[in-house]
């Protein structure tokens, strides 16, 4: 009987891995909460990204207004059609956007920005993944609001959509802007 258990207890480990596997498998990545949500943004500096015409920025930028922080990059699809989106929110209420320019060449960073438009006041190159990784930003894009201490109060995984903008992204600034 000891002998059957010792034989069962591989099975029915991997069963029971199998089935965390299954159920995580169409799980929102959005479901995960930053762990630096309500804390300070970390300390970092970014250069700006050659070509584009903006400064760079690091941890004190942050600070005095409210400011939404979006990670992309040239290469990244889901970017390009989050652009659009970038453009409306800049353009409906006015907030500061940081760009986190990640793992990409100046020269496509710069043309992906000439082609699409730039809504972004600054833009840091993170070409290392160094700042990025400290942000707890695992794919792109990704989207940080920060108040005007320099917590950051939300997080969004992927790209915006308009309706996005409007349900969660706008809320959250207005309610970063209210709590400041």
């Amino acid at each position: 009987m000891t002998r059957i258990a010792l034989l069962a207890l591989p099975l029915i480990a991997l069963v029971a891995l199998v089935a965390v596997f299954a159920t995580s498998l169409n799980r929102d990545p959005s479901l995960v909460q930053s762990v630096l949500i309500n804390k300070p943004a970390p300390q970092f500096t970014l250069a700006a990204v050659d070509g584009v015409g903006v400064p760079g920025f690091d941890t004190e930028a942050l600070k005095g207004e409210v400011t939404v922080v979006n990670v992309f990059a040239s290469w990244c699809i889901p970017c390009r059609a989050e652009h659009p989106v970038l453009t409306q929110l800049k353009a409906a209420t006015g907030v500061r956007l940081f760009g986190i320019n990640q793992k990409d060449a100046p020269e496509n960073a710069a043309a992906f920005l000439k082609d699409l438009g730039n809504p972004y006041d600054r833009i840091g190159a993170d070409r290392d993944n160094r700042v990025s990784i400290d942000w707890g930003v695992y794919g792109v894009p990704e989207t940080f609001i920060v108040d005007k201490n320099g917590v950051i109060t939300f997080k969004h995984v992927g790209p915006m959509s308009p309706e996005t903008l409007t349900r969660e992204i706008i809320p959250a600034i207005e309610k970063a802007s209210s709590q400041s």
